[in-house]
């Protein structure tokens, strides 16, 4: 066998795993996919443990989103850590779970991580079938609580029972699930597919849809009118599976959101239909301007010196497990943005949650009043800082003044702004969003979620609100259904929909020789 294609770590590992020779296998230029053992090989030196660890870490964060702290259950904090994969790099020969075999009941799943969520349910989640009386406030309309009225007889009662169609505990019995099952068969199909997602993210695969590419020429721009567009021109990795393409856009969806809107090849524009207002195409033009640097002619001579612009600020108010998002995910947003410098800063009391080992907190010294941690490495054009604090204390402490429209914006995921939990959060920090006059850019779960958070702000700040993007469905949404472990039956998409507003600016004209507002 010729070996001058295949690098002898590759042979040994290979040896080691079938028990045959190193010079057994005749010698193959392309990757090797083996499809007994169900493990891809690269053949390229030293990069075998590197993808496997990127692979781990990857699919640890996806589960991890399924738990956002405000919306879902927290669950076990050691349940980050997907099933499977430890044990599937160990003994690459045992593959947990096949494509054909996903599906598994959650108290009978072969991953101990869900059926601990399987417990979790079955002690917080609550039957929703009408007899029962309810049991907390409805919040809307599409609430299967409001279902029950003052006349259910029964007493709360916790889910038990879970349909055979869709493997979830949805019902407290199984003659409440028969007597409910036509309400039940509505979205039965939805967490059936959420429920195989879940078992894929823990099946022990390899994940080639967690491959990101690298950076492009500028020349070749890329097509963002949808996924499959942005996916193909920027050179990705063929998705030619629906489960693989939902849980590449769960992660893709937060660093794509904001590039929808703010980037100039951006799929939303002033034409009938483009959603955005003539408010919002003068805010996002000055931003642009800043993102898309015309050419300077710099170089890397004395003659070629030229003042460098500081970098874009982008402010992404209340992070949660976006914050912990794997950095080569945050990178691709920088990818887009030729030239230009990118400054993601997290900040929100729960951007660190269950990251104290990634990154213990430093003390608060006067150099670094509230604890910033700062990650300045993760390439040329990219810098991240999380702060654990609230917004509204560092904008009284003038920590980030001055704001510039042209380099500066918000950005709100699943903020809450209208939940009953969470309004009086965002009502002190509102009023200083307003006052920058930078754009603002939210996101909902469905609908109802992102509809109410609009009408919250026009009812706080009347008058002094200027609409940026009206509210609608984000073409770079998760395709992937999420479950709240709380309510089993409640299933929302990451970033369904997405607006944005800003602080409303006064225009000063001049009027028989006096200034007027």
């Amino acid at each position: 066998m010729q070996t001058g294609y295949t690098c002898q770590s590759c042979l040994k590992r290979l040896s080691r795993i079938s028990g045959a020779k190193p010079f057994a296998r005749p010698a193959r230029a392309n990757p090797v996919y083996t499809t007994t053992r169900k493990r891809y090989y690269h053949q390229i030196n030293g990069k075998f443990k590197a993808l496997a660890t990127q692979q781990r870490r990857t699919a640890a964060t996806a589960e991890s989103l399924n738990h956002r702290v405000t919306r879902n259950a927290p669950g076990d904090p050691k349940s980050a850590a997907p099933f499977g994969v430890e044990e599937a790099i160990r003994n690459p020969e045992r593959v947990l779970l096949q494509p054909s075999n996903l599906f598994h009941s959650f108290s009978n799943s072969p991953s101990p991580v869900i059926r601990r969520r399987a417990a979790f349910m079955k002690s917080h989640a609550y039957c929703p079938h009408p007899d029962h009386r309810q049991t907390r406030i409805v919040t809307s309309p599409h609430d299967p609580e409001g279902r029950k009225t003052t006349k259910s007889i029964h007493p709360p009662a916790h889910v038990n029972f879970e349909c055979p169609d869709c493997g979830l505990p949805v019902y407290c019995s199984e003659r409440h699930w028969m007597d409910d099952y036509e309400h039940h068969t509505e979205i039965c199909d939805t967490l059936r597919q959420a429920n195989e997602d879940d078992h894929d993210l823990h099946s022990g695969r390899f994940f080639p849809e967690f491959e990101y590419p690298g950076p492009q020429i500028e020349e070749i721009l890329p097509n963002m009118t949808n996924w499959d567009t942005y996916l193909y021109t920027r050179e990705y990795n063929a998705i030619n599976e629906d489960r693989s393409m939902r849980q590449a856009t769960r992660l893709l969806t937060y660093p794509m959101t904001i590039a929808s809107v703010i980037h100039e090849l951006s799929p939303y524009n002033i034409r009938a239909g483009g959603r955005l207002t003539t408010e919002g195409l003068k805010s996002l033009s000055a931003l642009r301007y800043s993102l898309h640097p015309p050419r300077s002619g710099s170089g890397l001579g004395i003659e070629g010196l030229r003042p460098t612009p500081p970098a874009v600020r982008i402010f992404i108010l209340g992070a949660r497990a976006e914050s912990s998002l794997p950095r080569q995910v945050w990178v691709q947003l920088e990818y887009l943005f030729h030239r230009c410098p990118l400054h993601l800063i997290f900040i929100g009391p729960e951007s660190m949650t269950n990251r104290d080992d990634e990154f213990p907190l430093p003390e608060r010294t006067a150099t670094n009043p509230f604890g910033g941690i700062v990650e300045d490495r993760i390439s040329n054009y990219m810098k991240i800082t999380t702060f654990v604090e609230y917004y509204h204390t560092m904008h009284k402490a003038n920590y980030f003044q001055p704001f510039d429209p042209y380099f500066d914006c918000f950005v709100l995921f699943h903020p809450g702004l209208g939940h009953p939990a969470s309004a009086h959060e965002w009502e002190e920090t509102l009023p200083q969003l307003l006052e920058t006059k930078v754009p603002i850019i939210s996101t909902g779960y469905t609908d109802w979620d992102m509809q109410r958070d609009k009408q919250w702000v026009e009812e706080k700040m009347a008058g002094e609100v200027d609409l940026l993007m009206e509210a609608g469905e984000n073409r770079f949404r998760s395709l992937r259904w999420d479950l709240n472990d709380l309510d089993p039956g409640d299933i929302s998409a990451g970033n369904w929909g997405v607006w944005a507003f800003r602080g409303k600016r006064y225009e000063t004209t001049m009027k028989d020789g006096v200034i007027s507002v």
